[in-house]
């Protein structure tokens, strides 16, 4: 079982000072007392939960507290770096295996290259370089030596693998050729890191395919898709919004870029949740990859070489800050029970000091046999995940408090007066709720309320981000509706400067913005987040003009527009 946190004495001059006796000193004269300025406010209770800061106070803060008393990561010497601890890499593996399960049907196989990117083969592709030059780290040296090369360390794999897509596609029978590698990447970002959502370095999957027709090709980059959107909202139970990404935005290298866009109703930001790319002949062309035409022309003779229509995609663990950002509350995390490492806790209460030995041991002995029960039993054809809490330093309510600030989705209790009733109590964390299942009841009943939390945290976040689009036609609507923490539909002409435009003149200022906002990006302005598949009605073909006041020309669709991360 995890031990609680104990606070440090981090100044051992404390320490050593209140032993020491005090010396009489003189009197001084009083001084003027200066107003303090306000505390931090406090959580009533924070001594027993842990997390001291209300997300509405101090999202900043309170994501810190929340990641760090949960123990889901800890922190590095290397600014941006996290260490991911066992609750965070279970949630991670959960993903990797529904996700590999479903690309293993498309015949993706899976792979690993090199971390090092020689600088040759990362700069062959102009508009791809462009994209990552600011964020690439190098490596200058070999231990004391200067390397006479520098080399990269892997911001994306595409130039790192497709020298290898060219030695090995040598005939159309050899395509399609599909790899998926599982690791890590690094970019070195110089905006302020936040653990998952923002780092220097962090665990994802690329897939890299390369197909003889662009029809193959596209029929790809939607399935993987809809498996990304399907990771949020089968698993972290996070609603998505599925698009394209503008021209401004979309990959650079690929013919269009595919996202499913989330929202963080706290900060009213949304963001990117994952990207499945066509990259259309580029990448073939820069690294030679073709194969001869099957077909023979008019008069039986060969046709030229086709260059391969490859794809990119890839899924990170920003996800699991997404999760948490939209899910968790003052009390610490709450965790969606089917990314859960435990799903459901049982703990015996009702144990006093005049509790006899054996009448303690045998609630211990029932508490034990539940957790084996369930653990036969099966949400979602997953056995339950169990624990049991019998530590005895710690009061029942100490351990509530513990457990809720580790996201656990459902507590189980019991003792004397459920024994004597023959129910146990239960405590839903997302939303509080108690009630009590019949102990003959516990198989059936435990599986049933997992599944139906998974769906309550999924319904309610869906709710909110769909309470928070708003369609807008009017630029005075604009502002004020991001202000007010929302991204907002518009009518849009798709022109690259006009886009730059609007994100210059939804700049956040002082003047009158009052809205709670992070503080770390006060004037950011709403870019494009997609457009998204599902268009609304309302756009008059050759009527509807585009949103922007300054420009001129008619809107083609609705795009999403936001403040984001």
């Amino acid at each position: 079982m995890t031990e609680p946190i104990v606070p440090k004495i981090e100044d051992q001059a404390l320490k050593e000072n209140a032993a020491k006796p005090k010396k009489e000193k003189p009197a001084k004269a009083p001084k003027e007392v200066k107003a303090k300025a306000p505390a931090k406010k406090k959580i009533e209770g924070a001594e027993m939960k842990g997390i001291d800061v209300a997300k509405e106070d101090d999202l900043a803060e309170w994501y810190k507290q929340v990641l760090t008393k949960a123990k889901m990561i800890d922190y590095y010497d290397v600014s941006g770096c996290y260490i991911l601890l066992p609750s965070a890499c279970y949630i991670w593996r959960t993903i990797r295996e529904w996700f590999t399960d479903n690309i293993e049907t498309l015949g993706v196989e899976e792979g690993y290259f090199p971390i090092f990117i020689s600088e040759d083969n990362l700069t062959r592709e102009k508009e791809h370089i462009e994209g990552f030059a600011a964020e690439v780290a190098w490596v200058t040296h070999g231990g004391n030596s200067k390397l006479e090369k520098r080399v990269a360390i892997r911001p994306t794999s595409e130039t790192a693998m497709y020298g290898f897509f060219a030695r090995h596609i040598q005939s159309y029978q050899d395509l399609p050729l599909k790899l998926n590698q599982w690791n890590n990447v690094v970019r070195w970002e110089f905006k302020h890191p936040m653990p998952f959502l923002r780092s220097r370095e962090f665990l994802w999957q690329e897939g890299h395919t390369a197909h003889f027709t662009k029809a193959e090709a596209d029929k790809e980059v939607l399935q993987i898709l809809d498996w990304y959107a399907g990771i949020y909202e089968h698993l972290l139970a996070v609603p998505m919004v599925k698009g394209t990404k503008t021209n401004n935005e979309k990959f650079a290298g690929a013919d269009y870029t595919t996202t499913v866009e989330g929202f963080i109703p706290s900060t009213g930001r949304g963001i990117q949740g994952g990207t499945s790319h066509m990259l259309g002949q580029h990448f073939s062309k820069m690294f030679d990859i073709k194969v001869e035409d099957p077909e023979k022309g008019p008069n039986g003779e060969a046709k030229p070489a086709i260059n391969v229509w490859q794809n990119s995609w890839g899924f990170t663990t920003r996800s699991i800050g997404v999760m948490i950002m939209i899910h968790s509350d003052n009390k610490g995390l709450v965790i969606p029970p089917r990314v859960a490492k435990t799903q459901v806790v049982i703990i015996p209460v009702g144990v006093t000091a005049k509790t006899s030995e054996e009448k303690k041991q045998e609630l211990y002995g029932d508490v034990e046999k539940f957790a084996k029960d369930l653990r036969g039993t099966k949400a979602w054809d997953i056995k339950v995940r169990v624990e049991t809490d019998t530590r005895d330093k710690y009061s029942p309510g100490w351990k509530f408090n513990d457990w809720e600030l580790k996201g656990v989705p459902l507590r189980l209790e019991w003792g004397p007066k459920d024994k004597e009733a023959g129910v146990l109590t239960y405590s839903r964390r997302d939303t509080g709720a108690k009630s009590t299942i019949p102990v003959g009841d516990l198989t059936t009943e435990v599986p049933k309320l997992l599944e139906t939390i998974q769906g309550d945290l999924f319904t309610k976040a869906d709710a909110e981000y769909k309470e928070h689009r708003k369609e807008i036609t009017n630029w005075d609507d604009f502002v004020p509706a991001l202000n007010s923490k929302n991204v907002c539909l518009i009518p849009h002409c798709e022109g690259d400067d006009c886009e730059d435009e609007i994100k210059k003149m939804s700049a956040r200022t002082s003047e009158g913005d009052s809205a709670a906002e992070d503080a770390r990006a006060p004037s950011m302005g709403a870019k494009s987040l997609c457009i998204p598949f599902e268009q609304p009605d309302g756009i008059k073909e050759g009527e509807t003009k585009c949103t922007n006041p300054n420009c001129k020309e008619l809107a083609k669709r609705w795009v999403m527009f936001g403040r984001s991360y």
